[in-house]
């Protein structure tokens, strides 16, 4: 599960640092960082792919999103005994005792004339 998280959190953070770093051209002296970098790289893919290079950030995180809920529903489906267990710990006697004075409020209410 481990190795799950590093290898889609790191190449998603790469990315999102490659994207903020040259889309406000923070360089450092590396070229790949700079604005010019970034207009040829979304030029480049924008040829190959046949649509506008400013269409493609946009569908490159929807497809961050789409994978981040994949694997955050393949985590919480491993994992869902452990979230039972916690949610029942967490909330499971105000949930028990919660029927049982509802019932108690409605058995006075019926008794009274």
């Amino acid at each position: 599960m481990k190795w799950l998280l590093i290898l889609w959190a790191a190449p998603v953070t790469i990315l999102t640092g490659w994207y903020s770093l040259s889309y406000y051209d923070m360089s450092f002296g590396i070229f790949m960082l700079t604005r010019r970098a970034h207009d040829l790289v979304f030029n480049i893919y924008g040829h190959v792919l046949g649509i506008p290079p400013e269409t493609i950030p946009p569908l490159v995180a929807r497809a961050i999103a789409v994978d981040s809920l994949v694997v955050f529903a393949i985590i919480g489906w491993r994992k869902r005994r452990e979230i039972r267990a916690w949610y029942q710990r967490r909330y499971g006697a105000a949930q028990s005792s919660a029927p049982e004075a509802v019932l108690a409020s409605d058995a006075s209410l019926s008794s009274a004339p």
